[in-house]
């Protein structure tokens, strides 16, 4: 999901660059959403691979 949110950063680095001002931020948007998205699944399975094993 990090590749994503990265390829879709580059592409809106790259339209912006280029002047397609719609496509850039419709990718930003993408890239940041994803980008939340992979944090909060890093960080619930770092909460949840903590837990110990019941005994």
């Amino acid at each position: 999901m990090l590749s994503w949110a990265i390829t879709f950063l580059v592409i809106a680095l790259i339209a912006g660059v280029l002047g397609f001002g719609g496509i850039a931020g419709t990718a930003t948007g993408i890239a940041q959403v994803l980008f939340g998205l992979f944090l909060i699944l890093f960080i619930l399975s770092l909460l949840v691979g903590r837990r110990a094993p019941p005994v």
